[in-house]
C-alpha cells in the first residue's frame, strides 16, 4: 500500500515567504502609487479649473466712453437763500456730448419737503444743467400742493434762486378757483404764483 503524500517541510516556509514578498510588493506599490495617483488627480482638477477660467474669462466691459447712468438718484440741495429742495428720478444719465447735462427719466422736484405745505413738481422727462444749476422739466408737468394743482407742458427750476417758471400754457385750480394762463412763475416755495398772458380765472366765492 502506497504511503500518502505529505507536505514537504522545505516548501512550507518558501510559500510563506512568497506570500510575504507579494504582500510587501503590494504595500510598496500602494505607498507609492496611491499618493502619485492623488497628485495626478489634483493636477488634473487644477488644470481643468484653469482651462475653464480661461475659456469663461469675462470680456472687457463695454465702451469706456459710454454714458454714466444712475438708478433712482436723489439730490438734496438748497438755494441761495438756504431754502431746501429735493430732486429725484427713475434714472439719471450723463449726456455723451455734454457732461454738464444730466438726462432724467420721470424726474420729481419737492420744494420745502419738511415744511407744512411742500410743493411737488413731476414730469415725464427732464434735464439738469450742472453749469447753471437749472432743472428743465418737460412732458405732462404737474405742480401740486395742499391747496393747488396745475398742469403745464414744461417748467424750469433754478436751484440757485429757488424760482420755478414756465413759458407754456398752464391750467389748474388754486385757493381762489380755476386759472388758465400762457405763462407763470412760482416764488418762495410756492407761496406766491404769478400768471401772465391771457389769464382767465373763475373765482370761487366762499
Amino acid at each position: 500500500m502506497a504511503a500518502p503524500d505529505l507536505p514537504n517541510e522545505a516548501t512550507a516556509p518558501r510559500s510563506s515567504a512568497d506570500r510575504w514578498r507579494r504582500r510587501s510588493r503590494t504595500l510598496r506599490w500602494l505607498r507609492i502609487g496611491v499618493p502619485a495617483l492623488i497628485v495626478l488627480i489634483l493636477a488634473a482638477m487644477a488644470g481643468s479649473v484653469a482651462w475653464n477660467a480661461l475659456r469663461t474669462k469675462p470680456q472687457a466691459s463695454g465702451d469706456p466712453d459710454a454714458p454714466i447712468r444712475l438708478v433712482n438718484p436723489r439730490f438734496v440741495g438748497r438755494d441761495d437763500r438756504g431754502r431746501a429742495f429735493v430732486i429725484t428720478a427713475g434714472s439719471a444719465t450723463r449726456a455723451q456730448n455734454d457732461y454738464q447735462r444730466v438726462i432724467l427719466d420721470r424726474p420729481a422736484l419737492v420744494l420745502d419737503e419738511e415744511g407744512p405745505d411742500p410743493m411737488r413738481i413731476s414730469a415725464a422727462s427732464g434735464v439738469y444743467h450742472e453749469g447753471d444749476r437749472k432743472l428743465e422739466l418737460k412732458g405732462g408737468v404737474r405742480i401740486s400742493s395742499a391747496q393747488q394743482s396745475f398742469e403745464t407742458a414744461e417748467s424750469l427750476f433754478d436751484t440757485k434762486t429757488g424760482e420755478l417758471v414756465g413759458s407754456g400754457p398752464i391750467q389748474g385750480s388754486g385757493s381762489l378757483g380755476e386759472i388758465n394762463a400762457k405763462s407763470y412763475a412760482v416764488y418762495g416755495k410756492g407761496e406766491r404764483m404769478v400768471f401772465k398772458g391771457g389769464v382767465r380765472a373763475r373765482v370761487q366765492m366762499k
